[in-house]
């Protein structure tokens, strides 16, 4: 099924471009028209305001996707693999992103099914109110912050709030829970990236210290230690203990 999905996207263009044949009715192509008139009622005031709040949400699903995910952690770290081999350009930004996006999506899995099971689909099926299924959709986003927070960056938020010391969770607020979760996302990812960085440092003091000792000071020791990072790297099967390590540090 996927694969003529795919299929039918592909040639979709070419179709619909197409001149149409002989003995074939003119199909009717809809038209959208967005209009901007006077309310009618408290109903078309309320319409509005979700048709507003929903082009603001998809506006922000990019800084959403960064928050309440494990993207930022991903994200950084292989920022910090290719910055440790002395990498400028490869692997490029753009691989760097869509790799960190798709092991998003792999390590959030269970987040979003049960967001879908247990919310989505009963609200579909007009089991649950709309104000039901948001809190089940946010609790597991909140569970899965929460699991990852460290209990001094929370405490930090909480007390640049204003708020009074929680008694459990749910007397934590998403607004500050957010901020908190990145912090410590940043904390984690840095403490990864100097285990990542300790060993090319290494090959780059012993290559130094190699150089100056055979007098050649005027060459620059990255050039020579650079081959030397990347056949270290590739011997060890980096992106694979890198990748492990990252999936494996998530607690869900």
């Amino acid at each position: 099924m996927a694969i003529l999905a795919v299929a039918f996207i592909v040639a979709l263009p070419s179709v619909l471009m197409a001149a149409p044949a002989p003995n074939m009715p003119d199909l009717p192509i809809p038209a959208l028209n967005l209009a901007v008139g006077t309310a009618d009622g408290p109903q078309d005031i309320v319409l509005t305001l979700q048709i507003i709040a929903f082009i603001t949400v998809i506006s922000m699903a990019p800084a959403i996707l960064l928050m309440v995910t494990s993207f930022t952690r991903i994200l950084v770290v292989l920022g910090f693999v290719r910055s440790a081999i002395g990498l400028q350009q490869s692997p490029p930004n753009q691989v760097i992103s869509s790799l960190a996006l798709f092991l998003t999506v792999f390590t959030m899995t269970p987040v979003w099914t049960n967001i879908y099971e247990n919310s989505l689909v009963p609200y579909v099926r007009e089991e649950i109110p709309a104000t039901e299924a948001f809190e089940r959709t946010v609790s597991p986003i909140r569970q899965f912050m929460l699991k990852q927070t460290r209990e001094k960056e929370l405490s930090l938020m909480v007390r640049l709030s204003g708020d009074s010391q929680p008694n459990n969770q749910d007397d934590i607020r998403t607004m500050v829970l957010i901020p908190a979760y990145v912090l410590s996302e940043l904390k984690t990812s840095f403490q990864m990236g100097v285990v990542i960085y300790i060993p090319f440092i290494v090959i780059d003091m012993i290559v130094a210290c190699i150089l100056m000792s055979m007098g050649m000071m005027m060459l620059p020791p990255s050039m020579i230690s650079l081959p030397f990072k990347i056949l270290l790297f590739v011997m060890a099967d980096g992106w694979s203990l890198v990748i492990a390590s990252l999936v494996t540090s998530f607690n869900i």
